[in-house]
């Protein structure tokens, strides 16, 4: 039988990492919220990438959430993770290395290294399942999407929890946050929406009601946040792949995140600064768009857009997954921005 504390608890938690050249220490700042019957514990973090700030405004609101009350298990909530880049509007650490590339890190290693490992064995040893909040980097943005690989027990549940169109299966890189906890045999999933350095309302707002409905799902809040639609179940795409520019100069895109493409669309055109020559850029395949580049200005070889592929006969699912998506999270209210899930 599930034992029981006396009322639920919380604290705000200050894991030291290092001391700034002027003596000042930085630490990672943790909210904890232990439930009053035991159950799961379930981290939720962001800004792995400093400027990845999304995820930051995802917690907030998490944290203010009515779902909330009556919570089973434990939430340990940790918005700033890289606080170094967060203060400097910064990607990577001040030795220029990226925190994501560097699990699990090392106590003697480099700044990126020791901050790696003090989140994975401080924090993450905790544990139980993982939500990691990240956005695009800087000048391009994600449609709201889960990332995760799918082959690993109870990760799918977690993923199509979350009412995202798209889920797209993808093996860890080296160094990442996934792959250590992957090897620890802890479920993570990786929420990928919106822009770096920007909030932006709609993947804000889809992800705190993935996190809570991934709660839900691991039975962690007696309800779920509700729907205006029946829920349908996310295309999962077995592949991504980027289109990249053939030449360099200034680039038009024809298409936008969430569209459905067909192989051999013209998706952007490229051209000189004088207008007099474009040159369109086709899609190799089919898919919906899932992340583009918000600057212009393109050098040959530049990612412009990404796709998760399309299995041949699965149009119609996929296009029925993000027009259930669009009504239901896309529709501005009448403060022109989508209302706050709380």
């Amino acid at each position: 039988m599930a034992g029981r504390s006396k009322r639920t608890a919380k604290a705000v938690i200050n894991v030291p990492v290092a001391n700034l050249p002027t003596g000042d220490s930085v630490a990672i700042p943790v909210h904890v919220i232990r439930g009053r019957e035991e159950g799961p514990c379930l981290v939720v973090c962001a800004a792995i990438h400093g400027d990845e700030i999304n995820g930051v405004q995802i917690i907030r609101r998490l944290l203010g959430s009515r779902y909330l009350r009556g919570l089973r298990g434990t939430l340990i909530a940790v918005p700033i993770v890289n606080v170094f880049g967060f203060l400097g509007h910064s990607r990577y650490l001040p030795d220029r290395r990226d925190l994501n590339r560097s699990f699990p890190g090392l106590p003697r290693g480099s700044l990126a290294a020791r901050l790696a490992h003090v989140f994975l064995t401080e924090i993450m040893s905790y544990a139980t399942h993982v939500v990691d909040l990240h956005t695009a980097s800087v000048h391009r943005a994600n449609l709201p999407q889960v990332r995760c690989d799918l082959g690993q027990p109870d990760v799918e549940d977690l993923a199509t929890a979350f009412d995202v169109p798209v889920v797209v299966h993808s093996t860890v890189r080296d160094g990442s946050l996934r792959s250590a906890l992957q090897d620890q045999g802890k479920p993570v999933v990786v929420y990928e929406a919106g822009e770096a350095l920007r909030f932006d309302p709609l993947a804000i707002r889809v992800g705190v009601r993935g996190v809570l409905r991934a709660m839900h799902t691991l039975g962690m809040t007696k309800q779920a946040p509700t729907h205006s639609r029946a829920v349908v179940e996310p295309y999962i795409s077995e592949k991504s792949s980027w289109v990249r520019a053939p030449v360099s100069g200034v680039m038009t895109l024809k298409t936008r995140l969430g569209a459905y493409v067909r192989e051999g669309q013209i998706v952007a055109t490229i051209g000189d600064p004088f207008g007099t020559e474009e040159i369109p850029v086709r899609s190799p395949g089919e898919g919906v768009v899932i992340g583009e580049v918000r600057l212009p200005v393109i050098h040959e070889g530049d990612a412009l857009l990404h796709f998760a592929r399309i299995t041949e006969g699965d149009e119609d699912e996929t296009r029925s997954a993000m027009q259930a998506f669009q009504s239901e999270f896309a529709t501005p209210t009448s403060a022109g921005e989508p209302a706050q899930v709380d």
